[in-house]
């Protein structure tokens, strides 16, 4: 038996398990929510910003770079002064690397030892077991985000510098390797990459950037641990994330390339090779990562169809981007592959898929799609807006993709609420919520089992 901290009520371990699996979601929520509230009040001072914001613009701009998703409702480069595009960027190092990262970081700082339910909850966060020691995976993950940022600043410093000066050009590099690396999608130019369609270098880094930034920190740490061992050495998430992503990237590509090719809007006046520059980066960026090298206002719709599927399936579990996550989305098609071939276990590359797993794969699909479904019927009522303006901007808020099909610079002040919370959601994930709102109860009965007619 257990007993409570502070109520001296004794649990049996299962039962406490379940009560720790209820509070945490809280905590995280809380954690989100201490960091953003101070954000949005500083983001409505004079020093942050040319012509002022209200508190909800604020709010808006400060879910948007906490949660990594880059909907604006201001243009970012032209209305914010240097100090709040420095806020910005610390926000959105803050949002991509997470809250109970940076929170572990600083206690240790101050000499602050984590209590055992705290580190549970930050590896829980993290997706690692309770096993792994908290400061070196802090560390680590820490020092990973550095170098890759520092890469990616380096080599767009060498194509800005040249062309803006020292200053100027190092702080551009800067701020979109941030950006970039935490898929967060905020752009110092109010065209995005638009006017960069044709500079590989360029946009090839920044898509270097957020693929690596979306793979997850697990994903990475596997890959370093295990990088002389081969394929069958790297864990079964790692597998599905480096198959998957290069699949979606492969199939976003072509699929961009076959529907746009012809479109006088977007590519038909490129040459082929910027064409297909333009399919990858798309591609890419879509899922989660915000930026964009052609107008996705003007997108056809199978190709915006297409856009809206790679953004809702997202990146990585543990990485900076978002979405219902590309691990889940591969497990749940796995599982109904294995339905209808009539097999009893869920394999994917050779290794046994637990249920626990499954089910919370499906689940997050069905809350996912539940909370889509009431934010774009609330934004219907609130917004004068197209269905397919409402269902892109609603996804990519949810997804924090921060792409845009014109709708959040119009918002009206409810739907710019509706959307912060969406953006809220997407970050800290629907099962969080989900968790947070249905208290887990341990129960000693057991129903009889009966049949229910499906399909």
């Amino acid at each position: 038996m257990i007993p409570h901290e502070r109520s001296g009520i004794f649990y049996t371990p299962d039962q406490d398990k379940k009560r720790r699996q209820g509070s945490e979601p809280k905590i995280i929520l809380l954690s989100f929510l201490s960091v953003l509230v101070p954000a949005a009040v500083l983001l409505t001072l004079p020093v942050f910003s040319k012509t002022g914001l209200s508190f909800t613009d604020a709010l808006f701009t400060a879910t948007s770079a906490i949660s990594v998703t880059g909907l604006g409702v201001v243009d970012t480069g032209s209305h914010f002064t240097l100090e709040g595009k420095i806020l910005l960027m610390l926000l959105m190092q803050i949002g991509g690397l997470g809250q109970m990262t940076l929170s572990a970081v600083l206690l240790y700082l101050f000499g602050v030892r984590l209590s055992l339910k705290q580190q549970a909850i930050a590896k829980e966060a993290l997706g690692q077991d309770r096993s792994v020691n908290l400061q070196h995976l802090v560390k680590r993950i820490i020092i990973f985000a550095l170098i890759a940022e520092s890469i990616g600043w380096l080599l767009l410093c060498w194509y800005w510098v040249p062309k803006m000066g020292w200053a100027e050009g190092m702080f551009y590099a800067l701020f979109h390797a941030v950006s970039a690396f935490n898929n967060a999608g905020f752009s110092l130019f109010s065209d995005s990459m638009s006017a960069y369609s044709g500079e590989p270098m360029l946009l090839l880094t920044l898509a270097g950037l957020f693929i690596f930034g979306g793979l997850g920190f697990t994903v990475v740490g596997d890959l370093w641990m295990h990088r002389r061992n081969g394929w069958r050495c790297f864990s079964l998430h790692t597998q599905i994330m480096l198959a998957a992503t290069l699949l979606l990237l492969v199939a976003g590509t072509l699929l961009f390339w076959l529907l746009e090719h012809n479109n006088p809007a977007t590519m038909q006046s490129l040459p082929v090779w910027q064409q297909w520059l333009a399919a990858f980066f798309q591609s890419a960026t879509a899922r989660t990562a915000g930026f964009n090298s052609i107008d996705v206002a003007q997108l056809t719709q199978p190709a915006m169809l297409i856009m809206i599927m790679l953004m809702l399936i997202g990146a990585g579990s543990t990485s900076t981007g978002g979405g219902i996550k590309v691990s889940t989305f591969a497990v749940a098609v796995a599982a109904t592959w294995a339905f209808l071939r009539q097999k009893k276990h869920v394999v994917m590359f050779q290794r046994s898929v637990n249920w626990p797993t499954v089910t919370k794969s499906l689940a997050i699909i069905v809350v996912s799609g539940a909370l889509l479904t009431v934010a774009m019927f609330l934004l219907m009522l609130t917004e004068q807006a197209s269905f397919e303006q409402v269902l892109f901007e609603t996804i990519s808020a949810f997804a924090t993709v921060g792409l845009s099909a014109g709708l959040s610079a119009h918002l009206s002040e409810p739907g710019k609420y509706i959307l912060i919370v969406v953006m809220i959601i997407g970050r800290i994930g629907p099962l969080t919520l989900a968790y947070m709102l249905a208290r887990p109860q341990a129960s000693l009965l057991k129903y009889p089992e009966d049949d229910v007619l499906t399909g």
